[in-house]
């Protein structure tokens, strides 16, 4: 199983993946011609992509997949609700390439075992994934307001997640945001906070969950430098540090490929 943050922050998103014999990209908030070249720096390429899988309608996960999925005739996979919500700019998709699954149910693409759960984030219905083969198990939890126990179990020994690190709560409250965007982000629909995203990783160091990376960190209202010292420092509290590996997605550009 190999995975990588293409790029990961408010500004656009995108996750590639490669296991049980097939490739795929969860989210493309970005242009076609950008994704390329992200993949590009890991000597990958969009030719031959099995699928394209979204959490979410939200534009900063969506605004290249009409693109992509027209020039590389790649089917699209979104729960049904996400489909209804999905916004007019990505263009026509070809009905074969439209394909609808059942949030919190398992279905397959070849030999990978996908389980998209439900997540709480002010879209239509957001979900995050966890992935399974050959023993391994990926997991991308980004976009949640706040972390359920159903989440954690859905997420429970992943060898690695994608975690929401979205914002610390005093930079965002001392910003320049409107008030009621603030609120937004705030709620439990929202986004996660850095110290939320600790507080989930010590829970999940307990479901065994020893490796991290931290994503979707916003450009005004946080930086990966405190990201990782809020979530290290957390750990450390619990006496988790030296047990659990934790890196930050990079906003612009891959932060590395995974082989689990």
């Amino acid at each position: 199983m190999l995975f990588s943050p293409l790029c990961s922050g408010s500004s656009g998103n995108a996750s590639y993946l490669e296991a049980g014999g097939v490739r795929l990209i969860i989210d493309a908030g970005v242009t076609a011609k950008r994704l390329r070249g992200l993949m590009s720096m890991l000597d990958l390429s969009p030719e031959g992509l099995d699928a394209i899988l979204i959490t979410h309608e939200h534009s900063d996960h969506v605004s290249g997949i009409g693109v992509l999925s027209r020039r590389y005739d790649i089917p699209v996979y979104a729960a049904e609700a996400c489909w209804e919500r999905m916004p007019k700019s990505i263009g026509a998709i070809a009905a074969k390439n439209i394909r609808v699954f059942e949030p919190d149910r398992d279905f397959y693409l070849k030999q990978l075992c996908v389980h998209p759960f439900s997540t709480p984030h002010d879209a239509a219905h957001a979900v995050g994934y966890s992935f399974v083969h050959g023993g391994k198990k990926l997991s991308i939890m980004t976009d949640v307001g706040h972390v359920s126990k159903r989440m954690l179990d859905a997420v429970a020994n992943s060898d690695l997640i994608l975690l929401e690190a979205n914002h610390d709560v005093d930079m965002l409250k001392a910003g320049s945001y409107p008030y009621p965007l603030k609120m937004r982000i705030l709620s439990s629909r929202g986004h996660l906070c850095n110290e939320d995203a600790g507080l989930a990783l010590q829970k999940l160091h307990a479901r065994g969950v020893k490796n991290a990376i931290l994503g979707h960190l916003s450009e005004e209202n946080n930086t990966p430098e405190l990201a990782l010292i809020t979530v290290q420092s957390l750990l450390d509290e619990a006496g988790l540090l030296e047990s659990m590996f934790v890196t930050v997605a990079d906003r612009f550009e891959p932060c590395g490929l995974f082989e689990l």
